[in-house]
């Protein structure tokens, strides 16, 4: 973990360095919300600039046998009680769908390292039970399995991020996964998936050659770890009329010695690398309560989730080296908070609460792979049902949705779209030992033709005046919504499912090439200029 001194280091020079955007808003039901003075912020939105494609699989999920993820969160099987379609939470499909989730990363993690797929295949009665070491020590029943993750992919319209087993399974067994589910020959494998109900082959577009070899993949030297994917990747075959995308498993945090091996010995027989960063308030083991948080938990939380900028730029710069066309892919596919896990709850499930600082350390995220969207072409957050920074919690049959999926639903317009150069100047927010940016942003030209710019104002406690010089854009009028809350702790509760919600947002004004809005404090805006 990255120490006090290098956050507020890194989150200085972030602010220096980065081309940011903002813009914002006036709040539609918040007259009773107090905020001292307005801060003073200009900007310039170079909307004749174009950048880089923001791939829509920047907004993938994470779905990883851990807690109540999958049991519970997306599956409870086709006798529930609960309402389901072929066991799946009908609730849960309908939210997910209404997000156009990109990709979705399967089975993990962790337990992808101890994966063996033959257990979750076949008459669901007559399956296995294995111990999930990694997670709570508990009985995985394994029926959730190929099958059932690959017929919720399809459910949902979204596509497959399978992660192989390299921790502790043999390569020809990835090898006979990968068949298994893709071939449309009449191979043994091939003819076992009809036999299991599968007459058609899946598209597997995705495929991550084993997790973190460096931790719990198998405590591996990178020197090691790149000829083992090297000879994994190896056996990781697609049909004819099919690709692949293999990712490498890449650095954790800010192991750059990391990188540098793995992209000089495997650049070659990879199309993407992972990256995985979490942001953890108090620094590693996670022990801060996601609820229960002062404004120094609040702005120190913020701070380290800025550091994403420094590791994406510094990791590009290595992979630049060795692959000047940005042909591979950087895969920040783990990403989010991680506090101490809730009361009365197994520590193992990882289950904790998503108030506003969640929703505003997504938006941050966000912004920071558009910014570099020409190397960071997939993400996931971690994780998409009932762990970590979940986009849904579930209760039974009771279901909510999070301040998080409230951003990502805000951010769906990115998806597809044309990065925007965005530059402001803006006063910081300091609190504390922290200081960073007090206002913070994106802007993309959607696939609509429309130009939308995200606004987050980090402050807690002063509102923004935001005058924005727009460049290249034929539009008149702005609409939009905000995302904001009474309180730096405000959440959603199954009692209160809508306690923190989007609202229509009119505190922006364009007129003559000069976007002007007033921005509430610990607030996220998504404007849409008409």
């Amino acid at each position: 973990m990255l120490s006090t001194r290098s956050l507020k280091n890194a989150a200085l020079r972030w602010r220096r360095r980065l081309p940011l955007a903002a813009a914002a808003a006036a709040l539609t039901f918040g007259a009773g919300l107090a905020q001292a003075a307005d801060v003073a912020v200009r900007g310039t939105l170079h909307a004749d600039q174009p950048g880089a494609l923001v791939s829509r699989n920047l907004f993938g999920q994470f779905a990883e046998h851990l807690g109540n993820g999958i049991y519970g969160g997306v599956w409870v099987g086709p006798d529930s009680k609960i309402p389901n379609t072929r066991g799946y939470r009908n609730d849960v499909v309908a939210a997910l769908k209404a997000l156009d989730v990109p990709n979705i990363r399967w089975p993990g993690g962790c337990f992808a390292d101890e994966y063996h797929w033959r257990d979750g295949i076949g008459p669901r009665a007559k399956r296995p039970t294995s111990i999930n070491t990694h997670w709570g020590g508990v009985e995985e029943p394994n029926s959730f399995g190929t099958h059932e993750f690959m017929d919720f992919t399809e459910l949902l319209g979204t596509q497959a991020y399978v992660a192989g087993n390299v921790g502790d399974a043999a390569p020809d067994e990835m090898a006979q996964w990968v068949e298994y589910m893709t071939a449309p020959t009449k191979s043994t494998l091939a003819n076992q998936r009809r036999s299991n109900g599968r007459q058609a082959p899946w598209k597997v577009p995705y495929f991550g050659v084993g997790n973190e070899l460096w931790g719990c993949g198998g405590n591996m030297r990178v020197e090691y770890a790149a000829d083992v994917y090297r000879r994994y990747q190896t056996f990781v075959k697609a049909p004819a009329d099919q690709k692949i995308m293999k990712i490498a498993p890449g650095p954790n945090e800010g192991d750059y010695h990391w990188t540098e091996v793995m992209m000089r010995e495997a650049t070659k027989h990879m199309d993407g690398m992972s990256l995985h960063y979490y942001t953890v308030p108090g620094g590693w083991p996670p022990r801060a309560s996601s609820t229960d948080f002062d404004e120094t938990a609040w702005i120190e939380t913020l701070s380290r989730t800025l550091v994403m900028d420094e590791l994406i730029s510094k990791h590009s710069a290595i992979m630049d080296k060795y692959d000047p066309g940005k042909k591979v892919a950087l895969v920040v596919d783990e990403w989010g908070t991680w506090y101490g896990g809730l009361p009365n709850v197994n520590p193992g499930f990882l289950h904790q609460q998503n108030t506003l600082r969640d929703a505003l350390v997504a938006s941050l995220n966000l912004d920071i792979f558009v910014q570099h969207a020409d190397r960071v072409r997939m993400a996931n957050i971690a994780q998409m049902i009932n762990v970590l920074q979940a986009m849904i919690l579930t209760d039974g049959d009771k279901m909510l949705l999070t301040p998080t999926y409230h951003v990502f639903a805000m951010y769906k317009p990115y998806q597809d779209a044309t990065a925007l150069p965005l530059q402001i100047k803006a006063p910081d927010y300091k609190h504390g030992e922290y200081t960073v940016p007090s206002v913070h942003g994106s802007a993309v030209k959607a696939k609509d033709g429309h130009v939308y710019v995200a606004l987050t104002n980090l402050d807690p406690n002063r509102a923004a005046e935001v005058v924005v010089s727009v460049d290249g854009v034929q539009a008149s009028g702005v609409s939009g919504q905000i995302l904001t809350a009474p309180k730096i702790t405000s959440l959603n509760t199954f009692e209160q499912p809508q306690a923190v919600k989007p609202a229509a947002f009119g505190g922006a004004s364009l007129q003559g090439g000069t976007l002007k809005v007033a921005l509430p404090a610990k607030a996220i805006v998504m404007l849409k200029l008409q």
